[in-house]
């Protein structure tokens, strides 16, 4: 089974313009991301972007990028469109361009849940909620799962609701995620589902329609640089820490 990580890079972000090619230590966010990644045991990384100051940002420093279409709605229809191209993969890793610590620990717990499952079409990663004010945040997606590690439920609510607060019962979801090249592909084609609309979230789509989507726990806390803020203590936590690439 061969495994083919794809990081979507788009270079318009409402809050962070160019977000991609922002410099971290003198080098561009995204070549953070990509070299963590590579890190891993993945067989393949590439880039998929619309923009070729990215595509030749990714190419100056000896990654693999690939051009898309610009008019993809969201990362899994982008990402469709390389699982497409790349036949020879059987699973699509998606790592998000603006995680550049993204440990390739994580991704490994997320490449094994396929190699002793082979009936398994997708898989994502969740980590404990220490505090209630990080639960009650709606930006801080939440998951619970079954007794087997399936999820029944994605929401920016607090979920399961706090009759009685029991802090380990709280679990943030980690948007880094596993498919099957062939299920991301008919994934990406589905109709947009009322749940997935409400709480703008891609993937309850994956549930409404039926499919199981299982759910590893991850002791690495990622950080997504959204904001000016965010990149300021990605920047801190890097020097402090000694970290390079």
């Amino acid at each position: 089974m061969k495994f083919l990580g794809v990081i979507p890079a788009r270079y318009a972000s409402t809050r962070l313009e160019g977000k991609p090619l922002i410099s971290i230590e003198g080098r561009p966010m995204i070549e953070w991301v990509y070299k963590r990644a590579a890190a891993s045991s993945l067989d393949k990384v590439v880039v998929a972007t619309d923009d070729l100051r990215i595509f030749d940002a990714v190419i100056s420093f000896g990654g693999e990028a690939v051009m898309t279409s610009p008019d993809h709605p969201n990362g899994t229809s982008r990402i469709a469109e390389v699982a497409i191209e790349y036949q020879d993969y059987e699973v699509i890793i998606n790592v998000q361009g603006d995680e550049p610590l993204i440990e390739g620990a994580m991704i490994d717990a997320l490449i094994e849940p396929f190699r002793e499952n082979h009936d398994l079409v997708m898989a994502t990663l969740k980590h404990k909620i220490d505090t209630y004010e990080e639960v009650e945040n709606p930006n801080n997606v939440k998951v619970i799962t079954d007794n087997k590690d399936y999820a029944i439920y994605f929401s920016r609510s607090p979920i399961p609701y706090p009759r009685t607060l029991d802090m380990k019962n709280y679990y943030k979801h980690v948007g880094i995620y596993g498919y099957k090249r062939d299920f991301v592909i008919k994934y990406s084609k589905m109709r947009q589902t009322s749940l997935e609309i409400s709480e703008s979230l891609e993937q309850l789509r994956v549930l409404e329609n039926g499919y199981r989507i299982k759910v590893l726990e991850t002791p690495f806390k990622v950080i997504g640089v959204d904001t000016a803020k965010d990149l300021e203590l990605v920047k801190s936590i890097i020097r402090e820490n000694k970290i390079s690439i």
